[in-house]
């Protein structure tokens, strides 16, 4: 079992917590599903740490351990049920249904940016699991400082009733601040931030557009911040580009690809364009020469559609961050909105369908691909 790292010295917090109401478990909840195996996880609580500010205002740390145990040898397209206490309490319970492990129709959802305003984000959660979907994909950005325990306390409290009985994919993004609760929590199933996974005849690949947490030195001058951060970097996102290279190279005979990521490639937020621009450039035409079909990431807070030679760039940031404007429509633009939403996500036989479904329950969009052609 392993220990989450106790304590770090944020104070500062949307959540306020006394001793007494910060619960004892965190979960369960379901990680690293396929048709044979599955993951269940939780975390119970430990200890406080007592931290007390310069003017007397005094916070409690939890302390929590992280358990988790391994499910083998099940049978595809099957439910089961597991209690973690053994003992008949509700809070212990779930259920889930394992991935097939053939051909079939199956809908999952993805969501983004579900940090900030817990009653969106509770609401878009409501309405995730009206779809009953299979597995759940988060585009990052999940809580607002991934260095603070009381934000994952809430993260959960929130999930809960759907993360008992439904896998959940989350994906690094700038506010996890690349912390030990993430990687916790939400244990990559290899070595890497990067992976990934296939269901029927989709293959689904989770990215790392983040990278190490680094602060640039205060000594830095403005002349060499930029090429501080390039060359911080550059050798992880090359060796995630040529492990993505191989990957897709195996998978060609997959029917549909969804590429996961956190910040876009495609930007309609003015100040990000640059930024986009940059990476763009790193990765050239890959997803074209690859046949990806959907390349899905948040941190822009709005819902944005772009378009280039059969790939489709989606931006889902509406999970309960602020949203932001949309000022600047690229020439790839299909469509934008600024709301709170998420994506369920339809595969079919010979096509998948995209339903970007709004707070109200609204479908705003629609994006069908055809199956690839493979051999």
């Amino acid at each position: 079992m392993l220990k989450i790292i106790l304590v770090y010295f944020i104070i500062c917090t949307s959540f306020v917590f006394s001793q007494e109401n910060i619960p004892n478990l965190l979960g369960p909840y379901i990680q690293n599903m396929s048709d044979r195996d599955a993951r269940i996880c939780w975390s119970t609580y430990l200890t406080s740490v007592k931290v007390t500010d310069s003017e007397g205002k005094i916070s409690y740390l939890p302390e929590y351990e992280q358990h988790s145990i391994e499910l083998t040898r099940l049978n595809a397209n099957s439910m089961y049920e597991y209690d973690i206490f053994n003992n008949g309490n509700e809070n212990g319970k779930g259920k889930f249904i394992t991935y097939p492990n053939e051909i079939n129709n199956f809908n999952f959802v993805v969501l983004g940016d579900t940090r900030s305003n817990p009653d969106i984000h509770s609401q878009i959660v409501n309405g995730v699991i009206d779809t009953n979907p299979l597995f759940v994909v988060n585009t990052g950005d999940l809580v607002s400082n991934g260095r603070n325990i009381h934000d994952w306390i809430k993260f959960f409290e929130i999930n809960k009733e759907l993360m008992r009985n439904t896998p959940y994919y989350a994906v690094l993004g700038n506010h996890e601040k690349d912390s030990p609760y993430f990687y916790d929590f939400f244990p990559p199933p290899g070595a890497n931030n990067y992976y990934s996974f296939s269901v029927g005849d989709a293959l689904f690949i989770i990215l790392d557009s983040e990278g190490k947490n680094l602060s640039a030195p205060n000594y830095l001058t403005d002349e060499y911040e930029d090429t501080f951060w390039e060359e911080s970097f550059i050798e992880y996102f090359q060796n995630q580009k040529d492990w993505l290279n191989k990957e897709l190279n195996l998978h060609k005979d997959a029917g549909f690809v969804f590429v996961f990521q956190h910040q876009p490639l495609y930007s309609i937020k003015e100040s990000r364009i640059e930024d986009t621009n940059k990476r763009r450039e790193f990765w050239g035409d890959f997803f074209e020469k690859h046949d990806v079909q959907f390349f899905i990431n948040g941190h822009d807070h709005h819902y944005h559609h772009a378009e280039k030679n059969g790939v489709n760039y989606i931006t889902t940031a509406g999970g309960g961050a602020p949203l932001y404007d949309t000022d600047i429509p690229q020439a790839e633009t299909k469509k934008y909105s600024k709301v709170n939403h998420f994506i369920s996500v339809n595969i079919e036989r010979e096509k998948a369908v995209l339903n970007v479904i709004d707070i109200d329950g609204n479908i705003i969009d629609k994006i069908e691909a055809e199956r690839r052609k493979t051999e």
